[in-house]
């Protein structure tokens, strides 16, 4: 996984630290094991992604999450803010989800139903799951890559 530090583009609204308890951890752990196990199993990247917001959604609570990859088209970014805001959906927080090279792979956008900012609990899980989604998107790199090569030699 990246050791690097997710760029939010909204702050926490706690200070200080915080400790997990052992059940909080091993649910944890459950689901990263559950969702990395669909990552090796070659699950389409679509699919790999929308899982994990839903592991995300279901632990934050009140929350609708997507990544949005910087190949889609900027107009569907901001065609999701628009529907976000006629649904009363207020932006939680944007992160980049980054790679092992410091390249931007994406981006996690988050929007909830009441307007309020991410805690240092939520910090963590965003944290969590813009690692996991950069395994997924670099996994799919790499099968695309090798896909491509294997088909230029057949051709060749």
């Amino acid at each position: 996984m990246n050791d690097r530090q997710p760029r939010f583009h909204e702050r926490s609204e706690e200070g200080g630290t915080r400790v997990h308890s052992a059940a909080e951890i091993q649910y944890l752990l459950q689901a990263e094991k559950r969702l990395f196990d669909a990552i090796s199993g070659r699950m389409p990247l679509a699919e790999m992604l929308h899982q994990i917001c839903e592991a995300l959604n279901s632990e934050i609570g009140n929350m609708i999450s997507l990544v949005a990859l910087p190949n889609g088209d900027t107009k569907d970014l901001a065609d999701i803010v628009k529907t976000a805001n006629l649904f009363g959906l207020y932006k939680f927080c944007s992160a980049d989800v980054i790679g092992g090279q410091d390249e931007i792979l994406g981006s996690l956008e988050m929007y909830c139903t009441d307007p309020r900012r991410p805690r240092l609990k939520d910090v963590a899980l965003i944290e969590r799951a813009t690692c996991l989604a950069a395994v997924a998107i670099q996994r799919h790199n790499e099968a695309d890559v090798s896909r491509a090569t294997q088909h230029s030699k057949e051709n060749y």
